[in-house]
């Protein structure tokens, strides 16, 4: 009877002060949203630091002029070097072969490329990733040899760029978060005021004062669990339509955002909206409101 009693008194909550708590589930909406969207960039770059850790490349760019002689020494040299796992020559019709494969979806770049824009090179595999530095220096160099690519270098660029975004959202996120915490304690004071008779008589036949607060914390915490769930529709959307077309064009560097990440959002932003919300109304009831 009292749960029953408790829940009712939640629906009612919510619908009495229906235009304040829209405003409620929108704002925790967009914080949640931009929360979501946060950590499925911080997983992603995870992984691709994890992947790219043990896949990295130096790339031996060879001057146009190369002899075949100096092909031949560099590839001499690579087969001896200790730092070396796996080297492999590619000829620049096969670089563009793969280049026109890699972008295929961006065909301005392609055509604005002539065929002869990537050089002859080898492709090279490191057994210990972080002696880069000490492979280029003994290559700089030698005969034939134009430019060394070290993939780490521009790898730890696109790491920055998205750090940078993360960091972007996760201050936006707590700005609008803050919005919506504050929108709750805000929509938690009207609800008391609005029922301040019930609770005084509530108060001289004796309820406790978690049965007199249960509706009001309870009512914040399914706000947040809604503005959750929208939340978690609106990454889906997301990925759908703007994530997998976005990573689509940059295969090979960015694998696609998993199903299984976006699932395992909708718990979680749940969970956290449901828990914040209780403990903002709590503590609104608590040292605000004399309920």
């Amino acid at each position: 009877m009292r749960a029953k009693y408790v829940l009712a008194e939640v629906m009612v909550g919510l619908w009495r002060n229906v235009t304040m708590t829209i405003a409620m589930i929108l704002t925790m909406a967009v914080s949640l949203t931009l929360l979501g969207v946060s950590l499925l960039a911080v997983w992603k770059v995870d992984d691709m630091k994890e992947y790219f850790h043990h896949n990295v490349e130096v790339s031996i760019f060879l001057k146009k002029d190369a002899t075949q002689d100096q092909r031949d020494g560099l590839r001499d040299l690579l087969k001896k070097d200790d730092l070396v796992a796996s080297a492999s020559y590619e000829s620049k019709e096969v670089a563009y072969q793969r280049f026109k494969q890699q972008f295929k979806d961006v065909p301005e770049l392609i055509n604005s490329t002539p065929p002869d824009a990537i050089p002859d090179s080898y492709r090279i595999k490191l057994k210990d990733s972080e002696k880069t530095d000490q492979l280029i220096a003994g290559y700089r160099d030698k005969p034939g040899v134009d430019t060394i690519v070290d993939q780490r270098k521009l790898l730890d660029k696109l790491f920055k760029f998205i750090v940078g975004g993360q960091k972007l959202a996760l201050g936006f996120a707590a700005l609008v978060g803050l919005a919506a915490l504050l929108l709750v304690g805000n929509t938690i004071q009207v609800a008391a005021y609005s029922k301040r008779r019930e609770v005084s008589i509530m108060r001289l036949v004796g309820a406790s004062n978690w049965f007199i607060q249960a509706p009001f914390v309870l009512e914040a915490a399914f706000a947040g669990v809604i503005g959750a769930v929208l939340a978690w529709l609106m990454l889906v959307v997301g990925k759908i339509f703007v994530l997998d077309s976005a990573t689509k064009s940059i295969a090979s560097l960015i694998s696609p955002f998993q199903w299984g990440d976006i699932w395992m959002m909708l718990p979680l932003l749940a969970a956290v909206a449901g828990v914040v919300n209780a403990i903002v109304g709590w503590i609104t009831l608590r040292f605000y409101i004399k309920v």
